[in-house]
């Protein structure tokens, strides 16, 4: 049987981790599972016409329409099943919603099937599987394979979450509850009827720690709902873990919408790849459990993941908006460096996801009050670089490299990239709540209280607002960024947050970050909220009308057929 010809799958590429190196080939017999991502059977909408400025919301798809328009076709499904067994690879799942076939195999199989050659690279934060090169696939299946996730495990996000720095005396934290009133979510709703999902590739909580907290503030335990991904589960350990992530999620956002279901799905906690993207697929396109509100707390800079992974995360991105699924997302911990001293490159990043134009990001800031109201609130920056943590403590902002200017951000007054090519892209955050750990949450991991911060925070805190307002409004409000860049200056619906930078230094690295200002900027994004006037200004999305059919044309009745005269 001739070899056949081999193609690569565009922005696959990777490159070596920086500071790391080959010490091994990966074990050949080693066994691993691999998410394809098969293409839609109908092409979604144009992304630019879904990110127009406007005060009128998205229609929205059901579940079931997505799948029956957007899914994969059975005939896709079928050519990868084919491949699959050519080269001795199981499927393991498959979902035509999630247009996701997921295989297991061995390194060797894998090897062999992708064109690729695995290794074992050791770099400052430990060893992982990597490659090098492009991911290539048979021509044949050429636009059918549009991403294949997992063979390399290095992480591509981390958690965004801090630890607070100042003296004791001085700013006080908070909990989720009282943000809520300090940020006038409308009164009388708490998010009943709405699901929230949150996205964890790591850690996990304790009942008992749920019941305790939630007891302490008088609030009824919400119902939480564990949902394991990818082998991935609830696996609590310690407080120094990923579980302060975790339970900070729950906390937060349980607190200020006590009356919502949490769904929380756990990826495993490598933080690779394809983990990341089946937690939000499976989020999105959960059937049983149906969240309306997303929160995704974890992210990295844009240059680490590929352009192919970042293409398909926003794919999915975009078909929550299609379902009208508010996304939450985290915008970093770093200030213009997005990562941390040790390995900051002196130039300006912005995380991903929330880079996506589809992602509401969400920016840190320093809330002081003064009997339960806003006092001061500025941009979140500890104006310090931590070495031992590795940490610029900082709310994350600035320019995207990767994503275009997304239409609703057209007169935002968005800048250009600091960056020499000066990259004039999307403009992160969209907008802001409290960050900064020293003026943070009161939270309880593992039997320990703790007083935790970051924009992982700030996410979880949106996604109970979103959840409120989409129970006031009877409806989904789904996809807001066009609406709230719609939004007048003098709305009303957001504190302005003009004080402040995300400035960060060091060494030889000097002051680079972006300002706050009036309206919107990429510090702070356009503001923090005030929770009841988004409830009367945002509308709730509509129903989308099924695809138009042809009129079937009646059929002219056929004229009885004439019989042949018998010659006589």
């Amino acid at each position: 049987m001739p070899r056949k010809r081999m193609v690569p799958i565009p922005g696959s590429e990777k490159k070596v981790h920086r500071n790391a190196r080959e010490i091994a080939p990966a074990p050949s017999d080693e066994r691993l599972e691999v998410t394809i991502r098969i293409r839609s059977r109908t092409a979604l909408p144009n992304p630019q016409d879904m990110l127009k400025l406007s005060g009128a919301p998205l229609p929205q798809l059901t579940r079931e329409q997505y799948e029956a328009r957007h899914g994969a076709s059975p005939k896709d499904i079928a050519l990868v099943r084919k491949f699959a067994r050519e080269h001795n690879l199981n499927v393991v799942r498959e979902s035509a919603a999630r247009c996701t076939v997921i295989l297991a195999g061995t390194v060797a199989d894998f090897n062999k099937a992708f064109g690729v050659s695995l290794e074992t690279y050791a770099y400052p934060q430990g060893t992982y599987r990597g490659r090098v090169g492009a991911v290539k696939i048979p021509s044949e299946l050429a636009g059918v394979i549009e991403g294949v996730f997992g063979l390399d495990n290095r992480p591509v996000a981390r958690r965004h979450s801090s630890l607070p720095h100042a003296a004791a005396g001085g700013p006080r934290p908070f909990t989720g509850a009282e943000l809520a009133k300090i940020y006038n979510f409308p009164q009388g709703f708490d998010g009943s009827g709405q699901t929230i999902g949150i996205i964890e590739l790591g850690g996990g909580f304790r009942p008992s720690d749920l019941d305790s907290y939630f007891s302490n503030l008088g609030i009824p335990t919400p119902t939480v709902i564990p949902v394991s991904v990818d082998g991935g589960a609830n696996t609590p350990s310690s407080a120094s873990s990923d579980d302060a992530e975790v339970v900070l999620d729950v906390q937060v956002a349980g607190a200020a919408a006590p009356g919502a279901k949490y769904v929380v799905y756990f990826a495993p906690n490598d933080a690779a790849s394809n983990g990341f993207l089946d937690a939000l697929t499976k989020a999105i396109h959960d059937t049983e459990n149906k969240p309306s509100v997303i929160s995704i707390s974890w992210g990295g800079p844009e240059d680490i993941s590929t352009t192919n992974f970042q293409q398909q995360f926003d794919k999915a991105l975009q078909a929550a908006a299609m379902l009208g699924i508010t996304v939450c997302v985290a915008a970093g911990d770093d200030g213009a460096a997005d990562m941390g001293p040790k390995e900051w490159d002196g130039l300006a990043h912005v995380d991903f996801p929330s880079s996506s134009p589809f992602a509401l990001a969400c920016g840190g800031t320093r809330l002081l009050t003064s009997n339960g109201a806003i006092s001061a609130e500025s941009v979140w920056n500890q104006r310090q670089a931590d070495v031992s943590g590795d940490s610029f403590g900082s709310g994350g902002g600035g320019v995207s490299g990767a994503f275009a200017l997304p239409g609703y951000q057209q007169q935002a007054k968005v800048p250009a990239s600091l960056n020499p090519q000066g990259f004039k892209g999307r403009g992160v955050p969209d907008v802001a709540g409290d960050g900064d750990p020293d003026t943070g949450y009161n939270i309880l991991v593992d039997g320990q209280k703790a007083q935790e911060g970051g924009t992982s925070a700030v996410a979880p805190l949106w996604a109970a607002l979103i959840a409120v307002i989409n129970q006031k409004a009877k409806g989904q409000v789904g996809f807001v960024n066009p609406q709230l860049y719609a939004l007048p200056a003098n709305s009303g619906a957001f504190h302005d947050i003009s004080v402040g930078d995300n400035r960060v230094t060091f060494q030889q690295f000097k002051n680079v970050g972006y300002d706050a200002g009036v309206g919107w900027d990429a510090a702070s994004g356009l503001g923090s909220p005030d929770g009841t006037v988004l409830s009367n200004v945002l509308k709730a999305g509509t129903a989308a009308t099924p695809p138009a059919t042809k009129p079937t044309k009646a059929r002219k009745p056929k004229p009885p057929k004439r019989g042949k005269k018998k010659r006589s």
